[in-house]
């Protein structure tokens, strides 16, 4: 009777596979472009991949798909269980930043699916970059689980559950020129719409310069600025945006010397510095969108750029349009 009972208090386990269906391409193509954002989530709870028993391993993962995905498509011929956090379909990183992939979680979690009555052994295999929100200490005094790190990349797995100790490179965080493309739709979607009124109205008014110019700033704050990173100088994003800025500006600024040559060298003068001043500020905004998107940065130094920038930004930003109509008529 008290074996039954105890069966039964455990919760119904889920089960899952490493196969990555089409429907989980489409899910994952989806979430890259920025649609459905906060719907690409996988139920929290234990979940079984292939045949698991007592002594087998346990993976902790965040429910956002793509991390959970990442992780099972890994283990291919591995009987394990998968713990599946509750981090509000974020993944692992920015999670571990916001504390929902983080210890109070992983605590209640494993309380909440007996894991100790599951497994016969203590051993918790999380992702190192989830390892910010963790207090293992406290883990393993509340629930008897020790926490073992595993790789940056899920893709490591299998080299790493050979000897479960990580080389260098399976340590290092990288953010190739690939990672950072794949950022580029979703901020793409982000941003073109509202840009795309604006360029609009920027064609019918008749100031086609002004619409090319939005343009411009779309392409260099979403899709130059996250390419051209590892080699734009200084080291804030704003500021690394703002040296972008000058240089898209460049173009805008020929046009007025040679094509307005008839222009009075004070509307001249204005039109320039509007043109500095508005893209500068724009693409150095826009920039600030990729410091979550890369442990390049923390949460300290962001809060810290964003109170240091955000309001030369403003003033940069609202002088240099004002400089950009008011010379657009001035004679």
């Amino acid at each position: 009777m008290a074996l039954t009972f105890r069966l039964a208090s455990i919760p119904k386990m889920m089960t899952t596979t490493s196969v990555i269906s089409s429907a989980d391409h489409w899910d994952h193509f989806i979430a890259r472009i920025g649609i459905r954002r906060d719907k690409h989530l996988v139920t929290p709870g234990l979940y079984r991949l292939g045949a698991p028993k007592a002594d087998s391993m346990v993976f902790v993962t965040a429910n956002y798909t793509l991390s959970f995905d990442a992780l099972r498509a890994s283990l291919i011929g591995v009987d394990a269980y998968i713990l599946v956090l509750d981090t509000k379909g974020i993944n692992v990183w920015c999670a571990a930043g916001k504390h929902t992939f983080g210890t109070r979680e992983l605590i209640r979690r494993i309380k909440a699916v007996h894991l100790d009555e599951v497994v016969s052994h203590r051993k918790l295999i999380l992702p190192q970059l989830g390892a910010p929100g963790i207090a293992a200490h406290e883990i393993r005094q509340q629930t008897g689980f020790v926490v073992e790190y595993g790789p940056v990349r899920a893709a490591d797995l299998p080299e790493y559950l050979k000897t479960h100790r990580a080389t260098t490179e399976m340590r290092k965080v990288t953010f190739p020129l690939r990672d950072r493309m794949v950022l580029i739709p979703v901020e793409l979607s982000i941003i073109l719409l509202p840009a795309l009124v604006v360029i609009g109205i920027g064609y019918l008014v008749g100031n086609l310069p002004f619409a090319l110019a939005v343009l411009m700033v779309i392409l260099c704050g979403t899709v130059f600025f996250p390419m051209l990173l590892p080699w734009l100088p200084s080291h804030d994003f704003s500021t690394k945006g703002a040296f972008l800025g000058v240089i898209a500006a460049i173009p805008f600024v020929l046009s007025v010397l040679l094509q307005h040559a008839d222009w009075s060298w004070y509307r001249q003068a204005g039109q320039i510095l509007g043109y500095l001043l508005a893209m500068s500020s724009s693409i150095a905004y826009i920039s600030l969108n990729f410091t979550g998107s890369t442990t390049f940065t923390s949460r300290a130094g962001v809060r810290k750029e964003i109170y240091t920038y955000i309001r030369p930004m403003a003033v940069c930003f609202g002088l240099g349009l004002t400089s950009l109509i008011v010379f657009a008529f001035v004679h």
